[in-house]
């Protein structure tokens, strides 16, 4: 017969369960919704286009021939930006249990994917102030259409984090097993070139590395180590 003491301790007692996958496919979603956000802002390069180039104005006009794939960027963003936070999450269980307790890479690994986050959330920010607002120019300055193009085609290509957590991913592959050892290596590389992109003047280039990255490692921890 059980005392009032164990039931009450049993009572508390978290019950483990088994780990899903949900944060996993999460991942997948962000890193497909990542490249629409990449390729959206791609065709949304009004502000670069030659023919247009310091003309306001012209840029302004240019912008409302492409609201719909500053629409697919804005979406995809959003998305990315927020399954993010749940692969994250996740990641950092997965890490944590096989990595030793007083390791920084399970913190370093969700630390880098949130800024990722945060990057795609304030570069999709200005997205309903001008996506209707370049369809009525008079309800604008040229000017800030201007400032508008180039925003949506520098801060969400900002994923110089992912390059910091693939390259976490990948030193808990290579020293404590945590993924497969074809996924370390090409968390590895991966994630060093995208942080190389990040601190040079091609910081850029880290948003089309680093989706990438995203997706693959995110394929790859559908399968257990």
């Amino acid at each position: 017969m059980t005392t009032t003491n164990e039931n009450a301790s049993r009572a508390i007692t978290p019950r483990r369960v088994g780990e899903g996958k949900g944060w996993v496919y999460a991942g997948v979603a962000a890193g497909l919704a990542g490249i629409a956000s990449i390729v959206g802002s791609s065709f949304a390069g009004a502000v670069y286009d030659k023919d247009v180039a310091g003309d306001a104005g012209a840029i302004t006009q240019r912008l409302s021939e492409q609201t719909a794939p500053i629409l697919v960027f804005h979406t995809g963003a959003m998305v990315s930006a927020l399954l993010l936070l749940a692969f994250a999450a996740g990641l950092r269980r997965r890490l944590a249990r096989v990595v030793p307790t007083d390791s920084l890479i399970p913190q370093v690994a969700t630390s880098g994917l949130l800024l990722v986050s945060v990057a795609l959330l304030m570069g999709s920010a200005l997205t309903t102030e001008f996506v209707f607002g370049v369809k009525d120019p008079d309800l604008l300055v040229p000017q800030t259409a201007a400032m508008f193009g180039h925003w949506i085609g520098t801060v969400p290509w900002l994923w110089g984090g992912a390059g910091v957590a693939a390259i976490a991913l990948g030193l808990a592959g290579r020293r404590y097993a945590a993924t497969s050892g074809w996924l370390a290596w090409v968390s590895l590389v991966l994630g060093g070139l995208t942080t190389l992109f990040a601190i040079s003047p091609l910081q850029y280039m880290s948003g089309m590395t680093g989706p990438l990255w995203l997706t693959v490692a995110a394929i790859g921890l559908l399968k257990k180590p």
